[in-house]
């Protein structure tokens, strides 16, 4: 089973670390990548810019296309992770690793995925 981990924390908090607290934190999340992917559990791992980067389209009948992120909270979601876990529980200890790798204050949401191509689902 796929499950999406995606990582929630303060922006400003983040983005105010300073290179050394930047580089000790990705050197304890690489070592949590490397034993996935040593594994074959590792799927994609993408780490999103600011959302003063983004842009949101909302629906409607004529789309609304505004800067940033729609509405405002405390934790912005940062990124995210794929791993292959046989159940839930696998997929949390994942999410615990990587809030321990992480040491911050922030969030990780667990989310089994489906996977859609055109004319197939599957589903869990």
């Amino acid at each position: 089973m796929l499950y999406a981990i995606l990582c929630y924390d303060s922006e400003e908090v983040v983005g105010a670390w300073s290179a050394e607290t930047e580089s000790a934190v990705m050197a304890r999340l690489e070592a949590v990548q490397h034993g996935l992917r040593k594994d074959g559990r590792l799927g994609p791992v993408a780490r999103l810019m600011p959302t003063t980067a983004a842009t949101t389209v909302r629906k409607g009948a004529e789309p609304l296309v505004l800067d940033g992120p729609f509405a405002e909270t405390k934790e912005q979601l940062l990124g995210f992770y794929v791993v292959d876990c046989p159940t839930l529980e696998d997929a949390i200890a994942v999410a615990e690793d990587l809030g321990r790798a992480s040491g911050s204050a922030g969030a990780h949401e667990v989310r089994p995925l489906m996977l859609y191509r055109p004319g197939d689902v599957t589903a869990p």
